[in-house]
């Protein structure tokens, strides 16, 4: 049995993403079948990243969070849920680069690097007021339910993929499922009390691997 110091699990990001991980079984076998399906599953990015926004566009207490401004974009900015469009939209477009990016970045990414975790914290604290932005958050409930939605994508993506073979699908699905779960985790710790309860309290800082002190795509994907 191992031994785990349960308040460093609140006060030390990569002992926490550690653990996690162990608890998961995300192991090396969960890498490479990752890893191996890069070159496959790259190119379908842009179609899961449009499916993506066609689903946040279908409710409005989504949509209207496309009217507050990113962080980095400087373009034209529509002022009502009507003028938004997921196609012809200048930052939509900017927001639909920075997912690509992240989603490319899962399936090629060093896992055992502290830069790497680090940006899939920044990921979930960005979507909170903990970023230091308090114009863009985003609750729980619909962060939970779009990782329901990337998950029945990706997954299904990965089970119909006929350019991998079936060992592999199924290897695939099963890490993929693991890595999903993580990053869920690293949304969650900023939206539970967890924290608190074990007497921490958290400072909001900016991102300690990109130097971003507000909302939207991490510049940390355009430099990996």
């Amino acid at each position: 049995m191992q031994t785990i110091e349960e308040k460093q699990l609140f006060t030390d990001l990569q002992y926490r993403f550690s653990y996690v991980t162990k608890f998961i079984g995300f192991g090396e076998e969960d890498i490479k079948y990752i890893h191996e399906s890069a070159t496959v599953l790259a190119p379908l990015v842009p179609t899961v990243v449009d499916l993506v926004y066609k689903k946040l566009f279908s409710f409005d207490v989504t949509k209207r969070t496309f009217l507050v401004r990113n962080d980095q974009f400087e373009g034209k900015m529509e002022e009502n849920l009507d003028e938004l469009d997921d196609k012809a939209s200048e930052q939509i477009r900017f927001r639909k680069d920075m997912l690509s990016k992240y989603l490319v970045k899962l399936v090629t990414a060093d896992y055992t690097s502290k830069a790497f975790v680090n940006y899939l914290d920044w990921v979930g604290k960005i979507h909170t007021a903990k970023a230091g932005n308090k114009d863009i958050i985003i609750d729980y409930i619909h962060i939970n339910a779009l990782f329901g939605y990337v998950s029945d994508v990706l997954l299904g993506t990965i089970a119909t993929c006929k350019d991998l073979s079936e060992e592999q699908r199924v290897k695939t699905l099963l890490a993929f499922n693991k890595l999903l779960w993580i990053q869920n985790d690293l949304f969650a710790k900023y939206y539970v009390d967890d924290n608190s309860r074990h007497g921490i309290v958290e400072k909001c800082d900016k991102c300690p691997v990109s130097g971003q002190t507000g909302t939207g795509g991490c510049i940390f994907a355009n430099k990996q």
